[in-house]
């Protein structure tokens, strides 16, 4: 009887900023398998960092990204990358859809006083902001007239 190699290892990740698909850092993922666009439960704020977002538990928005399959050899090279455990933590969340799947995350106190990103979505965070006439303020004050 021929020996079988047990199956490799492989852990989710959630990665929703500059990992992304078309985002400068997908390269990072060389060597993952793709496993679709993702959000997660509406218990996490996205903050901007400048260069990169952080998820934050404790929110009220559904981060939008997307899950990777990964051997522990890339997991542990992004968390170098990543500064895991000293600056992002990498630890679970649940997916709208159940899941759970590894993320870096940031403590509230570490992202005071940045931007949240309602919408959840990184990439829509350099997108044109809605014209006057479709902003709430605008109607109530054209109301007001």
């Amino acid at each position: 009887m021929p020996l079988s190699t047990p199956p490799a290892r492989e852990y989710l990740l959630f990665v929703y900023g500059p990992m992304m698909a078309g985002e400068p850092d997908h390269a990072r993922l060389e060597g993952a398998r793709a496993l679709g666009p993702a959000a997660t439960e509406p218990v996490y704020d996205l903050v901007d960092l400048g260069t990169q977002p952080a998820l934050v538990p404790g929110g009220s928005t559904a981060v939008r990204g997307e899950v990777y399959a990964l051997a522990p050899a890339l997991l542990a090279s992004i968390d170098v990358m990543e500064g895991h455990p000293l600056r992002f933590r990498r630890g679970p969340i649940r997916l709208d859809d159940g899941r759970v799947v590894e993320a870096y995350q940031l403590d509230e106190g570490q992202t005071r006083g940045r931007r949240r990103l309602r919408s959840g979505d990184w990439k829509a965070r350099l997108a044109p902001r809605p014209r006057d006439e479709e902003r709430a303020w605008s109607r109530w004050a054209r109301g007001r007239r």
